[in-house]
């Protein structure tokens, strides 16, 4: 009886006085794009901080909803991560009456990345912004151009330049970056408005910029605003947690992820991404959320974008 009460004893000395179940962090677009790659590169850093595994799990539809959705009926019991970019967090609440969550469902923690939008085209696709217009004005509506779903960035941001070029074109949403892609060379879109990342994995041309001005990995190619249309853009991507969730674990994640983003490796894959790393702590990014949502309020209002467009 001594034997076995020494044994449970050296067993409870071996356990760590807070053992952390594994997390999962949910990335709501799919496998091999942007988002994914971002989660990957962080996970493992992440894993190290924290003391537990943290496992990708995609969850993908509805523009990012469908994972945001999961995230945020998860327990906050500090087992549910969520990685997310802007079109779930601030444009779907202002472009779909039926969202199944809320933006208070999610607690920001920190925002990692903040990327431009480009457009980019095919081999054989239209090569500048004018002959995007010439192309779409000749086709009378059949322009065909992809997304990663209605209300996504990239629906959104061809939405206002084809309303403020006065041309009609055709959404043709999909359920991530990879069928985007996939369209787009087969020619059945015309062009992709995304981050930059997946224009260099594909090989794809840079039409032109949603940005302040011209960046650094495409020094060539011009802004929207050079060419007559204010529209500037850009992909913001950040974790979240279930609402609800200890400020404690917040505040862990939160310093993991500042470590994370400064450890050459990640550094470097954020590099090959062409995804700048910008990093806001939990209050900054809480802060930047809500000034988003509001922002995107009035874009889409003036804009006015309707989920059928």
């Amino acid at each position: 009886m001594r034997i076995l009460w020494l044994a449970m004893l050296c067993m409870a000395v071996a356990l760590p006085a807070h053992a952390q179940a594994p997390i999962t962090l949910i990335v709501n677009f799919v496998a091999g794009g942007p988002s994914d790659l971002m989660g990957r590169l962080l996970a493992p850093e992440l894993s190290q901080r924290l003391g537990t595994q943290v496992l990708i799990r995609n969850s993908i539809g509805a523009a990012g909803g469908i994972g945001a959705a999961e995230a945020a009926r998860a327990r906050p019991d500090g087992t549910t991560l969520l990685l997310s970019p802007i079109g779930a967090m601030v444009i779907q609440p202002n472009f779909r009456a039926d969202l199944p969550y809320r933006p208070s469902d999610l607690t920001p923690i920190c925002q990692i990345a903040d990327t431009p939008v480009v457009m980019m085209s095919a081999p054989g696709g239209p090569r500048s912004l004018a002959e995007v217009l010439s192309r779409a004005r000749a086709a009378g509506g059949a322009f065909n151009y992809g997304s990663t779903g209605p209300g996504s960035m990239p629906h959104i941001a061809t939405v206002a330049l084809a309303r403020s070029a006065g041309v009609a074109m055709t959404h043709i949403p999909f359920r991530g970056n990879a069928e985007a892609i996939v369209s787009l060379m087969r020619g059945d879109t015309s062009i992709f408005a995304d981050q930059p990342g997946t224009l260099r994995a594909n090989n794809l041309h840079p039409v032109a910029i949603f940005a302040e001005s011209r960046v650094a990995e495409f020094p060539q190619t011009p802004t929207l605003r050079e060419q007559g249309h204010d529209l500037v853009y850009s992909i913001w991507s950040g974790i979240y947690a279930p609402a609800g969730v200890a400020p404690e674990f917040i505040a862990r994640v939160d310093a993991a992820c500042a470590e994370a983003l400064r450890v050459p490796a990640v550094v470097e894959g954020f590099s090959r991404l062409a995804t700048p790393i910008v990093y806001r702590n939990a209050a900054e990014f809480a802060a930047f959320n809500r000034a988003e949502l509001e922002k995107f309020r009035g874009v889409i209002a003036a804009a006015g974008i309707r989920p059928g467009d």
